[in-house]
């Protein structure tokens, strides 16, 4: 998945952060995926710009269906 969001982070520079997060090996990275109820890696929490979390996708997709979820959350 590192190549898609790198290609993604460089296409919505500006628009939408990206921050990853390793949760099996970083403490902090623990305690935020569990307090935004990711189980599974990968998962992608998307907020709003108010910082609310909007949605949860879970698990590996292609480049196409993170553009679908991206775009839709515009």
């Amino acid at each position: 998945m590192a190549p898609v969001v790198d290609r993604l982070a460089a296409e919505y520079q500006g628009t939408v952060e990206f921050r990853i997060i390793n949760v099996e090996t970083d403490a902090e990275g623990a305690r935020l995926a569990s307090s935004f109820g990711v189980q599974y890696v990968p998962s992608f929490v998307l907020f709003g710009s108010d910082g609310a979390r909007q949605d949860l996708l879970i698990g590996e997709m292609s480049e196409e269906q993170l553009r679908i979820a991206l775009d839709a959350f515009k």
